[in-house]
């Protein structure tokens, strides 16, 4: 079971045709620049803007088809929906803007119940408050919370982080990414940011002027050297790996997945544990194979062998990015090189080679016990 969207328009100057097919579970970010189509796809999904031509299925539940005639209005289509701005109602306590949402669903469908959002946001001190007395990242935990309680199929969240400073971003993440984890509930999660992407999303799906460019998992796509996001300076690779071990002596931790063992600064996690990775391209050296009884001699922790699975040329950027597939790992480990590193190493594809990476450089970007999902 997929969500299906297809979302076509013409508004004269641009054009939307935007296809994609997104998990029937976590979080998928639509991500690219203003006027790429994100929040209309957003809004047609939700059933409050008509597109011309529109599909929107869940497995096999039909919100939208206009070739069949068939639009469901906002309120059939249970899609709960975050906005930038909370949107709360001024007039009454957290507590009865919450059970607004909850009245909103009919008794049959309600599975998700006020206590259980209520712990997983950590809003139990705000119920009695009004709005008004809120910061902006509680105001979005409420908003979040009254959203889940509607009991929706599908939750659509619009930039919900946009308006909040980085101390409040950085506060709300966590419970985005633990309310992705406990509901499971297939997500569809507007952003410009990247730090918000490589932290939250499973699914990535990539719009430029109208259109999707590319749609994957998000290690496939952070790994890729020929789409868009190679180009940005924070350009990254995203990697899964399990704890497998802690040396308090050296202060290390070793993360590993197949036969690729990395080592990060020491980390308070439980062996055994899934971890999201961020290896920024512009700190991953290539060497030749040889190389690698120099090692001992440098401050590096992180000696991978690897392949070389593709070279794509940056021309704007004067740059080269060369995607390295490491044994046991599916994505690959992006790194950002000049054309001279390619041509002096003589990089092509299927060539062996060496990632070099400071362990410094590694940042855990989200961890669980368990399988990672």
């Amino acid at each position: 079971m997929t969500l299906d969207i297809a979302v076509r328009h013409d508004f004269g100057a641009t054009q939307l045709d935007i296809t994609f097919a997104a998990p029937p579970r976590g979080i998928t970010a639509l991500f690219g620049r203003s006027g790429a189509g994100k929040s209309s796809v957003i809004n047609a999904v939700a059933g409050i803007w008509r597109p011309a031509q529109c599909r929107v299925a869940i497995g096999d539940q039909i919100l939208a088809d206009t070739a069949l005639n068939l639009w469901l209005p906002p309120e059939q289509r249970r899609a709960g929906l975050v906005f930038q701005d909370a949107r709360l109602f001024p007039h009454m306590s957290v507590e009865n803007n919450l059970r607004f949402g909850l009245h909103r669903a009919p008794p049959a469908a309600r599975r998700i119940h006020l206590d259980d959002v209520v712990e997983l946001l950590g809003i139990a001190a705000l119920l009695p408050r009004r709005p008004h007395t809120l910061s902006g990242g509680e105001k979005q935990r409420v908003a979040i919370g009254r959203a889940l309680l509607s009991q929706p199929r599908l939750l659509l969240m619009d930039e919900p982080l946009a308006s909040l400073d980085d101390q409040r971003r950085q506060e709300i993440l966590p419970y985005l990414t633990r309310l992705n984890t406990a509901l499971g509930l297939p997500t569809l999660y507007v952003t410009h940011s990247l730090d918000e992407v490589v932290r939250l999303a499973d699914h990535i799906v990539l719009l430029r002027d109208g259109h999707a460019i590319a749609s994957g998992s998000l290690e496939e796509m952070a790994g890729r050297g020929d789409l868009p996001l190679a180009q940005r300076a924070d350009a990254g690779s995203v990697l899964r790996l399990a704890v497998t071990g802690h040396d308090a002596a050296r202060a290390l931790t070793r993360l590993a997945a197949g036969a690729t063992e990395i080592l990060v600064p020491l980390h308070d996690l439980p062996i055994g544990a899934m971890v999201r990775v961020r290896v920024p391209a512009r700190e991953v050296i290539l060497a030749r194979p040889e190389a690698a009884r120099l090692a001992s001699e440098t401050s590096l922790h992180n000696v991978l062998p690897g392949t070389v699975r593709a070279i794509t040329l940056d021309q704007p950027n004067r740059a080269a990015h060369v995607e390295v597939a490491l044994p046991g790992i599916q994505a690959a480990l992006l790194s950002r090189v000049t054309g001279d590193a390619v041509a002096r190493l003589g990089l092509a594809p299927g060539m062996p080679l060496l990632a070099l990476v400071k362990s410094v450089a590694v940042e855990i970007v989200g961890a669980r016990r368990g399988r990672l999902d």
